[in-house]
């Protein structure tokens, strides 16, 4: 969220550059790869991620109103209290970004549509020039050859959607939702082949509506890790995963029956997961191991596969966990092309058993497991940052490997571990 240059793109093209082509000069800390982009079938794609408030800056330009993230930063929430008001200014500079990652060799670049700058009531009127910036944007991604992959929602909404009815928290956000996304879908479908219905709706729950951490900024004692003067952990994050998925689920069948005929896209949602290891080979941490998995991914994924919430969770959870309505199971069943999955590390996995004995939990402890993470999790302001590059080449090469051993199909990766399915 730093004033000057997006050095997010400085970074990633000096990150592929070095694994795809060739080792920095002088460093003897790189591990060489073992593979080139020649490696890689012709219709892989490698590609950057960014959402719309970490890059466009311009918050209160040409008709844009506040969102969620404004009132969250402005309140001197962040740690280092800095906010997206100029952020990389991809806004005014985003001919300049598109150039750059055509130098770096992008094959696309996944944005998301500030929902404050494209209809900054929520609802009702479109704004012209937040029209006419994604337009521009879009063409020049286009020009260059860079396919334009567009997420709708990137843990970000008008604020006027949270002081009207608390946004995520109540249905009435699945028809404004599925509203915004037609007016996207009208506008910019005809050049954009992917869309991501909601980034990491699991993540979000859990940092907006459980720990406080992110906006808008709610949990409940003794759960939540930044103070926060309303919200409920134990119940929130359930109620906003129910309501996202119904909003994903309505956004989908919207964009199969009226559009994707015509622009021949794909629609799908991203979820947020670590790799599990248990700590131990104790039949507890296995299955312990196992039941993370369901709370964390099952819970998003099990409705879109199987229409409904995994049996471990509705357990556990009880009746803190919406219940989706016969005709609602049907509808939400198999409605996505693809899922992504961000994944940037991997944790241990310990039995926590005795959580179940406490009356008050939250999602966290509702899962009955410990876990210690490990993988790629500082943040280098140098190019230099070696210890990244080696994650990436790692992981990039286990793709690879995968790719040769037939164990996955379609897929697309992009510089923050985001890798898609189809």
């Amino acid at each position: 969220m730093r004033e000057g240059r997006p050095a997010w793109l400085l970074i990633l093209g000096a990150v592929l550059l070095l694994i795809l082509s060739s080792l920095e000069e002088g460093s003897g800390l790189l591990t060489e790869p073992s593979f080139s982009r020649a490696d890689f079938p012709l219709d892989f794609v490698f590609g950057a991620g960014t959402s719309s408030y970490q890059v466009e800056g311009a918050v209160s330009e040409d008709g844009r109103k506040p969102s969620i993230w404004d009132t969250f930063t402005h309140a001197g929430r962040m740690l280092d209290k800095s906010t997206g008001d100029v952020a990389s200014d991809g806004y005014h500079k985003y001919k300049e970004d598109v150039k750059l990652m055509a130098e770096t060799g992008l094959d696309s670049y996944r944005f998301s549509i500030s929902w404050s700058r494209l209809i900054p009531n929520g609802r009702g009127a479109v704004n012209p020039k937040g029209l006419q910036f994604y337009n521009n944007l879009i063409d020049e991604l286009v020009k260059y050859g860079i396919q334009p992959h567009v997420s709708l929602y990137h843990l970000d909404h008008p604020q006027a959607l949270e002081d009207d009815y608390s946004g995520w928290l109540s249905p009435k956000m699945v028809d404004d939702f599925t509203a915004f996304a037609d007016v996207c879908f009208k506008n910019f479908g005809d050049r954009v082949p992917r869309w991501t219905t909601i980034v990491q709706p699991n993540i979000m729950s859990m940092g907006a509506y459980d720990m406080g951490t992110l906006p808008p900024n709610r949990c409940s004692y003794p759960f939540g890790i930044i103070n926060c003067t309303v919200g409920n952990s134990t119940t929130e994050p359930y109620i906003v995963v129910h309501n996202v998925l119904l909003a994903h689920a309505s956004i989908v069948k919207l964009y199969k029956s009226k559009y994707q005929a015509k622009q021949n896209g794909w629609i799908g949602i991203n979820v947020y997961t670590f790799q599990y290891y248990p700590l131990t080979n104790s039949s507890a941490d296995i299955e312990a191991t196992q039941r993370i998995l369901e709370f964390y991914v099952g819970w998003i994924l099990n409705p879109l596969v199987f229409g409904d919430y995994p049996e471990v969770m509705k357990k556990i959870v009880g009746s803190r966990l919406p219940s989706f309505t016969k005709s609602q199971s049907e509808q939400i069943k198999g409605l996505f092309d693809f899922i992504g999955v961000n994944h940037y590390a991997s944790v241990y996995v310990k039995d926590n058993i005795n959580a179940s004995e406490m009356g008050l939990r939250d999602f966290i402890m509702d899962s009955l497991a410990l876990m210690a993470s490990y993988g790629i999790g500082r943040r280098e302001s140098s190019l230099n940052d070696t210890d990244r590059i080696n994650y990436l080449n790692g992981f990039i090469g286990s793709t690879l490997d995968a790719i040769r051993r037939e164990e996955i199909g379609g897929y697309l990766i992009d510089s923050g571990s985001n890798l898609q399915f189809h």
